[in-house]
């Protein structure tokens, strides 16, 4: 396969657009280098090449951020519902008027195309949006005592202080889905970014700026070495909620030592999505579902179909409209024109894809289209179809994280839910049928936090998301994400 490149050097708009960010550490309101100036790479994954070097924060950094978050809790918990509806508001502004350039910087660090950047960015502003209204939305209750003697008044406060991380996949959305709960809330927060995409995040940290957020309410550390500056910090004893997007195996980690000091824990970890296409479906309705599904962000999503499951008398139909489907994506750097499919994060990232089709193939799945990685400069992968995938393929358990859609077939409705809910993940399912009572009876059965019915996209702001089991605990979004950063607190008054 031919990798589209139009220019693999970085144009003056780009160098601009880079040289713009602020690459020092936000703590209290300042920025400034790290301890002994230490900085870290940035680099593009359709190149290989550095973009940028960005301070790489020691532990001693990570508690003068800590402790700045805790400075300022006090003062920002007392602040008006509006005025952090304002910040919110005016920060939403922001990251629409500056879309275009925001989208460039996180392609180049990221890779994904220009216009699936524009989406995340609009995408993103729009956890600013929602979050702001529920600032003022917080509530309470007022009750006579059963026995009649008391009163009871229930009320909501901030957590406290926050330490949020994210991953490198949805560099925007991934922090204002999580900054904008805490700041609605009244939290003060210290969040580090993953170190291959740390630019997005410095960039919102001068929106923030802008939008009149107060000194040391939101810190942002920059590090290569995540476990050494966090892990002090989860154990300080000064923070009271942990926030988390990652990995399962990071989370399980985080979690032992949350344990510690009983930190307040929300943690969005891996997933393992069964696509489930039943025999009555409407097939392009289902091969466009699995596109989205599949494709969104080329794979590297918690969210990506992880195993597709085709009824036995339609898999055939199938796999040929989503092979040729996704054999007309057209692959390249992200900032070409027309390009759909970017480059993954990295070489490791690439090489674990290829291992899980090899693997595929070695038990006798079949390639429809794709399968063989490109030479060439940057971490590109084709859009790959396969077919016949057995249930003991590696990629059957492991998220494949990459722009590899294997089809399994299935031959009844029990067979098929048993084997979606044969995992430890519990994320998101997705079912395409048009018998409404077969839609409803398999969208309660399967075992996950989410389900898309007759649809392949599910994420939205103003819905729930979070997963069960091994996928994680806490919802992120909707109504209820506010309350992962409030305590109760109940007030008895004698009459």
């Amino acid at each position: 396969m031919a990798v589209d490149t139009t220019s693999t050097a970085l144009s003056d708009h780009e160098i601009r657009v880079v040289d713009r960010v602020r690459t020092d550490l936000l703590i209290g309101g300042s920025w400034g280098p790290a301890e002994g100036e230490a900085t870290f790479d940035v680099v593009d994954p359709s190149t290989g090449r550095v973009l940028a070097r960005v301070a790489d924060a020691s532990p001693q950094d990570g508690r003068r951020a800590l402790d700045a978050a805790v400075a300022a809790q006090p003062s920002f918990a007392a602040t008006a519902p509006r005025e952090r509806y304002d910040v919110l508001m005016r920060a939403y502004a922001l990251m629409l008027e500056r879309i275009d350039d925001l989208a460039l910087l996180m392609t180049l660090e990221m890779g994904k195309p220009l216009a699936e950047a524009r989406g995340e960015i609009t995408y993103a502003a729009e956890f600013f949006r929602h979050f702001a209204s529920e600032a003022l939305r917080i509530d309470g209750g007022y009750q006579t005592a059963p026995a009649g003697n008391a009163r009871f008044l229930v009320g909501k406060q901030p957590v406290g202080p926050c330490l949020l991380i994210t991953p490198w996949n949805f560099p925007m959305a991934m922090g204002t889905r999580k900054i904008g709960p805490a700041i609605a809330a009244g939290c003060t927060s210290v969040i580090k970014p993953a170190h291959q995409t740390p630019l997005s995040m410095l960039a919102l940290g001068g929106i923030l700026q802008e939008a009149g957020l107060p000194d040391g309410v939101v810190n942002i550390v920059t590090c290569l070495r995540a476990g050494e500056v966090m892990e002090p910090l989860i154990r300080s004893g000064l923070a009271r909620k942990l926030s988390f997007t990652g990995s399962t195996k990071v989370g399980k980690v985080l979690l032992e030592q949350c344990a510690d000091k009983v930190l307040r824990t929300s943690m969005e970890l891996g997933g393992n999505a069964p696509f489930i296409v039943f025999e009555d479906a409407d097939l392009d309705e289902a091969v466009a579902g699995a596109m989205a599904a599949k494709m969104r962000n080329m794979g590297e999503a918690c969210t990506a179909a992880n195993r597709i499951f085709v009824h036995e008398n339609v898999i055939d139909a199938f796999g040929t409209r989503l092979a040729q489907a996704m054999g007309d994506l057209r692959v390249g750097r992200g900032t070409d024109d027309g390009v759909q499919v970017g480059p993954l994060i990295d070489e490791a990232g690439r090489q674990k894809v290829a291992d899980l089709v090899a693997d595929a193939t070695g038990r006798g799945a079949q390639v429809l289209t794709g399968g063989e990685a490109p030479d060439g400069e940057g971490w590109f992968y084709p859009p790959t179809v396969l077919t016949g995938v057995p249930r003991d393929a590696r990629m059957a358990e492991e998220e494949i994280f990459g722009p590899v859609a294997p089809l399994t077939s299935f031959a009844s409705e029990e067979e098929v839910v048993a084997a979606a809910n044969d995992t430890p993940y519990g994320l998101v399912s997705y079912v395409f049928t048009n018998d409404l009572r077969r839609a409803l009876r398999v969208a309660e059965a399967l075992e996950s936090g989410m389900v898309g019915l007759n649809q392949g996209v599910v994420s939205n702001p103003a819905a729930p998301f979070g997963g069960i089991k091994e996928s994680g605990l806490g919802r992120e979004g909707g109504s209820v994400g506010i309350e992962e950063f409030l305590e109760i607190k109940y007030i008895g008054i004698a009459t």
